[in-house]
Parts: C-alpha cells; sequence; structure tokens
C-alpha cells in the first residue's frame, strides 16, 4: 500500500515522496529495507532529514473505556542535508534494524490482524511533513514459531491477536506496548481454562515466552494465572518443543490451583516473576481486530474461515492508514 502526497506545509506544487519496501517479510530484530523516492516540486528545495517513523496500531485501556489508538515505537533518520532541484528525481536507500520486540504480523503466510506501518517524514527548509504511509509484515523468529507450532499441535486453536499498551512487570521488555495472541484451549484443558494467551518478548540473546491462563470459575475462583519462561535462540532445533510447551500450561495451572490469592503472578525456572500491568491499571483483554484463524492439523494458521476474516483485516490496514493520514493533514 503506497501513498504519494505532497508537501503540504509547502502547498501545491511541493515536492511528493514514495517509499517503497522490499518485498521481503522481515523477522523482529531483522532488517527493514526499501527506498525513499523524492520528486521536486516547482522550485528548489532544502531537504533537511528524511525520517521513518514505524508505527502500530494499540489498543489502550482507560478510564473511559479501551481505545485504538497509533503508537510510534522507533525512528531513523536515513538521509536529509541536500537540495531538491526543481522536478528533480532522487532515491534514497535505507536498511533499517527492527525493534526485538516488535509484533509479528502473520504466521505461514496467515494475517494475525496486527497493523504495522512505516511512516516518512520530510524536513523541508524548517517544515515537516508526514507524507508517506506504508504497511508492512513481519515474520516470526524460529523460537516464536516453533511455540505456536506445539500449541497448534497440542489442539489450541488460534483467536485473535492485539498489541496491548503498557508493560509487563519483572521483564525487560523496551516497547511501549506488548503483543497478546490469544488461543481457544486444547480439548484436554477445556474443563479448566477459558483461553491461553501468549505474549513474546524477544531480546538478541533469546526470548521470553509469557503464558496467561484465563482459568474457568469454580477452579480456585476462576483467578488468572502467569508464568514466564526464557529460551534461547539456538534451543530451536534441539528441543522437543510439544514436550515442552505442554509442561508449561500444566505446571502454570497446576502450581495456581491452589494459589488463588497469588494467581497473578508466576516464576520460570530461571526465578523470574512476571505481572501483567499497564499505566491504568491491569486489565483484561477481549478479542483483537475481529480476526479469527482456524486451527488445523499443520499447527495454528491454517486458513481464513469463510473469507470474510481476510477482508475485515484488509479494512483494518486501510482504516488505520487514511485516519493517520487524516491526522497528519491536520497537523500540517
Amino acid at each position: 500500500m503506497v501513498f504519494k502526497r505532497l508537501l503540504g506545509s509547502m502547498g501545491v506544487g511541493g515536492p511528493a515522496v514514495d517509499t517503497v519496501l522490499d518485498p521481503v517479510s522481515p523477522v523482529p530484530g531483522g532488517s527493514l529495507s526499501g527506498e525513499v523516492r523524492l520528486t521536486g516540486g516547482r522550485a528548489d528545495y532544502d531537504i533537511e532529514h528524511i525520517t521513518l517513523e514505524l508505527v502500530a496500531r494499540v489498543e489502550a485501556e482507560t478510564e473511559h473505556g479501551e481505545h485504538d489508538g497509533v503508537a510510534v515505537f522507533e525512528r531513523f533518520t536515513v538521509g536529509g542535508g541536500f537540495r531538491l532541484h526543481e522536478g528533480e528525481q532522487r532515491n534514497i536507500p535505507f536498511t533499517v534494524a527492527l525493534p526485538w520486540e516488535t509484533p509479528v504480523t502473520e504466521l505461514h503466510g496467515q494475517a494475525l490482524g496486527i497493523v504495522l506501518g512505516v511512516r516518512t517524514e520530510l524536513g523541508v527548509s524548517g517544515a515537516r511533513d508526514k507524507g508517506d504511509l506504508d504497511a508492512f509484515t513481519v515474520r516470526p523468529l524460529p523460537v516464536q514459531e516453533a511455540v505456536l507450532e506445539a500449541l497448534g499441535q497440542l489442539g489450541f486453536g488460534f483467536k485473535s491477536a492485539d498489541l496491548e499498551y503498557g508493560h509487563i512487570g519483572g521483564t525487560g521488555q523496551q516497547l511501549p506496548f506488548y503483543q497478546e495472541i490469544e488461543l481457544s484451549p486444547a480439548p484436554s484443558y477445556a474443563h479448566r481454562v477459558n483461553e491461553i494467551e501468549v505474549t513474546f518478548l524477544a531480546s538478541a540473546a533469546g526470548m521470553d515466552v509469557v503464558l496467561e491462563v484465563d482459568k474457568r470459575g469454580g477452579f480456585s475462583g476462576g483467578h488468572d494465572a502467569l508464568a514466564r519462561h526464557t529460551v534461547r535462540h539456538d534451543q530451536v532445533a534441539h528441543t522437543d518443543w510439544n514436550a515442552e510447551v505442554d509442561g508449561w500450561i500444566r505446571a502454570l495451572i497446576e502450581a495456581h490451583g491452589a494459589h488463588a490469592p497469588h494467581a497473578s503472578y508466576g516464576h520460570d525456572p530461571y526465578g523470574h516473576a512476571g505481572h501483567k500491568d499497564d499505566h491504568h491499571g491491569g486489565h483484561r483483554s477481549g478479542p483483537g481486530m475481529g480476526t479469527v484463524v482456524a486451527a488445523g492439523a499443520a499447527g495454528l494458521a491454517v486458513g481464513v474461515v469463510g473469507g470474510m476474516v481476510a477482508a475485515e483485516v484488509i479494512d483494518e490496514v486501510g482504516d488505520f492508514f487514511e485516519d493517520d493520514e487524516d491526522e497528519g493533514d491536520d497537523e500540517a
């Protein structure tokens, strides 16, 4: 999705910007590449800076309820300090490193409903304009894929995914939001669990896998249970992930079955504690963007139900960019 807009602050005849991303989807911590294509206007302009912002649609809990907003989670200056002559065509290639905690937007090519974008800002003669906004997708890291595939093989089904504004206590979380992937329980756990939520907090060294179980009422009062497990990137090929993940879930449910007052906390084998929180107090998240991917024999991402969900995801992406463009126009 590419939008070409004239530099709003310069009016008609100003420079135009078009950012084109490489077609290969990156992974968290990987490289996002492309080029910024500039077209000179009806006069010469001094381009002070070309800045890329990574933005995401995020859900935030406030005293007035839950709201969607746009969060900027990284900025890169990729060019500037030159004069763009009248009618001149200039391409600025770039390669930037994504944060390790960048959310995953797809699994095996199936959209999860997470919306990310790259917004291009031009600084021209003291004025700024957010002149281009493009969607991009992010594939899972091998560890993330292994854990999700194990959950699918164990019988858990994908429900939705969203981005929650806030922090998970006791972790080294860097971004101002975290991704929740919500799953329906496997048949063997359906009598004890409403759903399970998975959050990945990646780093260069490895991955924190945060599991939150929404337990059914009547089972220790229906409190949630939370635990965190740390794995290394090099463990992928040497781990029985079905057994590993099943052990995590069993231990989490059993450990908190008799300790409801402390059910918001969990400990992993490394002695870490975790607590989900945000700036307005703890909350339970609902479905993300209406995305429901059917689980099947190959794992969590097998197909989109009825074709309707794919259209909903596209509509969400379109609405996100249109809303953001409108905000940019208001700022100009």
